[in-house]
């Protein structure tokens, strides 16, 4: 064999051992001893971290998230939500202006590193705004750990969006993405994308956080508090330790992305037990406006469950929904959510979104700065199941406001790729569209292609395959295809790469002596299989499948009834003809979609009424 060809050949058979490779994950633990100076919104820590390679690479170097830097004007965050004007997050504005240009010096945030050493040894480390890189002084060879002790002080920021001092409600501190966190490795390499504002990524990881602050304050967190009996608000009966002034809370919590606590002097705290699981946490300010808290334990339980059966069992100890943020987050085993609610229907609508995060965020762990369509959409599909169970309406199906919001907003004319990155949507309602409204559409839309009870299958199989895991979305296409038998690459492509829509129609009924010849149209640029139904003077329902040719096999069944087979319909064909044996008596209405869940984005052309 000559040199260049045994050279081209040993290039083909790495690339291949590359994508063959056995899939691998990172972990760390936290132990961390926090000092809160209440009255002046900082705090000191100290930090040690055992960090595990498990990865087949050799690591020099290391980053961590300095998420807190972040709040501050002329910030990477200031800048691009100035550079958005009215197009961007209303939260982070006033007006079409940023909100972080007018923070004031001494509320800005800060995470001042002192030191950072590696087994002993102080490194060298360099700070690029909300990313730390830090050259190690011994590399960490695969399959090894190495132990990280580090010292910093914090500024609580101004509360602008998720974390911060004296939020909008009059909670004091939201502590979420508030300590030095390492940076995801995985085999697209580090996870260092700059804190903009959207989404999060990190290894799993043990926490045992220990937290010093006035003994006046209540902390919620997402873990489990080891001395109850020492701090106030969890034990009726508890004796306050208190060492000059200052109450210590011990916090530990396993296998988690994150740890966010949230302190406040008026908060009250009320829990109960799921069946089967979790332990619930409510923690929030109880007055005139949360009252509608007090009605919310029925219905959590009932979403747990309805959860833990269709979407796979929650695997954490506990949950708490802590009054903190500035609308809803998801962190690790809590969310922090606003308070203020106008009925029970509105908070548990809040409620059911952060908590599924803890399947399509937490125990599902993708990577949400890359495909935040996994993440938000996902748990969008989760909510909108669950609230439909929990508050019924006469729907033709849970998720017809998502598809109708979307048609609506196609019609703007602004709409953006899914597949887009997070932080890089130049519009926020774009992005809300991409990665929520889309994101959960991508799944009503595979229910609709290959039949609900397999994409049921799909999402359980999912789960039970890459739960406590990341997770991409070509593992979770291979999962889909391997249920349904079907070739489902064509429709990821066209959905999340592309703002391509679907526009099917009813072109022309034809009626015979003895039949009826329906010519139906594809007006749009995404082909799909077609639901084709009639219904008979006598109210009997037909259905037939058109499948469409790339799927290479079709559905026979669903939960919305059984299908007659018809011929395939080719992706290149703009039209299709279908005879059925009923003559124009014999018919009341024919028509595409009774289910209503194909995202077609003109419906006035989909029905005809026989008269």
């Amino acid at each position: 064999m000559k040199k260049s060809a045994a050279i081209l050949f040993a290039f083909i058979i790495s690339q291949f051992h590359a994508q063959q490779g056995a899939y691998y994950q990172q972990s760390a633990k936290y132990k961390m001893d926090i000092d809160v100076n209440a009255e002046k919104f900082t705090y000191q820590g100290n930090q040690t971290l055992e960090y595990t390679n498990n990865s087949p690479d050799e690591l020099h170097v290391v980053y961590f998230h300095l998420y807190w830097n972040a709040f501050k004007p002329n910030s990477m965050m200031d800048q691009r939500v100035a550079g958005q004007g009215k197009n961007g997050d209303s939260r982070l504005q006033k007006d079409g202006v940023s909100r972080l240009a007018s923070i004031p010096k001494d509320q800005e945030g800060a995470q001042n590193i002192h030191w950072i050493k590696q087994n002993g040894k102080t490194l060298k480390f360099e700070i690029q705004e909300t990313i730390m890189k830090v050259y190690l002084a011994e590399p960490i060879k695969p399959n090894s750990t190495t132990t990280f002790t580090m010292d910093w002080d914090a500024v609580i920021p101004q509360q602008i969006r998720r974390s911060g001092r004296n939020n909008k409600e009059g909670v004091d501190m939201t502590m979420t993405q508030w300590y030095p966190k390492i940076a995801e490795y995985d085999y697209d390499g580090w996870a260092t994308f700059d804190y903009i504002g959207r989404e999060f990524h990190a290894p799993f990881s043990d926490f045992d956080v220990t937290i010093k602050i006035n003994k006046d304050y209540v902390i919620g967190a997402g873990g489990i508090l080891e001395n109850p009996a020492e701090v106030k608000g969890y034990d009726t009966n508890a004796k306050i330790k208190a060492d000059k002034n200052k109450a210590t809370w011990k916090w530990t919590a396993k296998n988690m992305l994150d740890f966010a606590w949230s302190a406040d002097r008026d908060y009250v705290v009320k829990s109960f037990d799921v069946p089967q699981g979790p332990k619930v946490f409510l923690v929030y300010q109880n007055n005139e406006k949360t009252k509608v808290w007090e009605e919310a334990q029925p219905y959590i339980t009932k979403y747990f469950q309805l959860m833990n059966s269709h979407f796979g069992k929650y695997i954490y100890p506990t949950y708490a929904f802590i009054q903190g943020g500035d609308g809803g987050m998801e962190y690790g085993m809590c969310t922090m959510i606003l308070g203020e609610a106008k009925d029970i229907k509105g908070l548990m609508g809040l409620m059911a979104h952060e908590g599924a995060h803890s399947w399509y965020q937490q125990m599902l762990a993708t990577n949400e700065s890359m495909r935040p369509w996994m993440d938000e959409g996902f748990t969008s599909y989760a909510e909108n199941y669950v609230m439909y169970q929990l508050f019924p309406e006469d729907l033709p199906n849970p998720f017809a406001h998502s598809l109708d919001a979307y048609r609506n907003f196609i019609k703007k004319g602004i709409e953006e790729p899914a597949v887009w990155l997070g932080d890089h949507h130049d519009n926020g309602t774009a992005y809300t569209y991409a990665s929520y409204v889309k994101g959960e559409l991508y799944l009503v839309q595979l229910g609709y292609i290959m039949g609900e009870q397999n994409l049921v299958e799909t999402l359980k199989q999912y789960y039970d395959q890459w739960s406590m895991k990341h997770p991409s979305d070509r593992d979770f296409l291979h999962i889909a295809q391997k249920v349904s038998g079907m070739d489902l690459k064509w429709f990821q492509n066209y959905w999340i790469n592309t703002t391509k829509t679907i526009d099917y129609g009813i072109k022309d009924v034809k009626y015979e002596a003895k039949s009826t010849t329906i010519t139906l149209v594809n007006n749009g640029q995404v082909p799909m299989p077609i639901d084709f139904s009639i219904i008979t003077t006598d109210k009997k329902i037909v259905n037939y499948q058109i499948p469409m040719n790339m799927t290479h096999t079709w559905k026979e069944k669903d939960i919305y009834g059984d299908f007659k087979t018809m011929a395939y319909w080719p992706w290149t064909q703009k039209e299709y003809s279908i005879t059925v044996p009923y003559t124009k008596s014999q018919l009341s209405a024919v028509g595409i979609d009774f289910s209503q869940r194909m995202a077609d984005i003109n419906l006035q052309d989909n029905f005809v009424e026989v008269k």
